[in-house]
């Protein structure tokens, strides 16, 4: 029997026709397309692209704020306007805040890329749901979110976190009523929608998570190596001249 509400695996980072295929198969409503380091345009673009009347694809921006050693992540649903990466915590929460997009805490407390505790605890009245399951992390590491998110008294959200396309769908925020446009799955995670967490369970849904935790090596080794010396400016660098000088005062590079 087909299922009420919008299932919607919330942080995806790749898409393609195999993944549109598995999101179908996993039961999926839509799901949030937020790849890194790319311009917003060209993710409206392929979310556009990719969207059918059984699948919605939601254009997103994960804005990785701070320098390298010092990074806090921010996913932004509704953006109006491009944001780039590389700019400062306040900087960001400043321009999200301007455009009044969905502001969304993925992997709380994770390792040098997350919000802190002690950060969230100060901008929780500006943020809008906290990721409370990723199918990315160890289970201590969602337990933790999910305290978190508890906490803080504010909704979570699940997500695969997928970086490879097997791994979509192996979690997903089910919202109790029916969204069908990308601006209503916005404004659902900035209110008090109804919504669970749910993921798969089962041996083959650990190893989908232990593959993709082992491939943080690879984006933190070798491809963000190349990222740093090889590939020169990234398409999201705030001194872009995509963003016409927007952001010089509050870059970071």
């Amino acid at each position: 029997m087909p299922h009420t509400g919008t299932r919607i695996d919330a942080h995806v980072k790749v898409l393609d026709e195999t993944v549109v295929e598995r999101a179908k198969e996993r039961g999926l409503d839509a799901i949030v397309y937020a790849p890194h380091f790319e311009r917003l345009p060209t993710i409206r673009e392929r979310a556009d692209r990719f969207s059918d009347d059984e699948l919605l694809v939601v254009p997103a921006r994960e804005v990785f704020t701070g320098d390298w050693r010092n990074r806090r992540h921010l996913l932004a649903l509704g953006l109006s306007e491009p944001i780039p990466d590389f700019i400062t915590f306040e900087g960001a929460m400043a321009e999200l805040e301007r455009q009044d997009a969905a502001i969304l805490v993925p992997h709380p407390t994770f390792a040098t890329v997350s919000l802190t505790r002690p950060e969230l605890d100060a901008h929780r009245d500006r943020i809008d749901a906290v990721g409370g399951y990723n199918a990315k992390l160890l289970p201590h590491q969602n337990r933790r979110a999910r305290r978190v998110a508890r906490d803080l008294d504010l909704p979570a959200f699940g997500s695969s976190y997928a970086h490879l396309r097997d791994t979509v769908g192996e979690a997903w925020t089910a919202f109790e009523t029916d969204l069908e446009t990308p601006a209503a799955v916005v404004e659902a995670f900035k209110s008090d929608v109804d919504r669970r967490v749910v993921h798969r369970a089962g041996i083959e849904h650990r190893a989908r998570g232990a593959i993709e935790y082992a491939h943080l090596a690879y984006e933190n080794t070798w491809k963000r190596l190349d990222r740093l010396f090889l590939s020169g400016d990234d398409p999201t660098n705030p001194h872009s001249v995509f963003y016409e000088g927007r952001f010089d005062d509050v870059a970071v590079y």
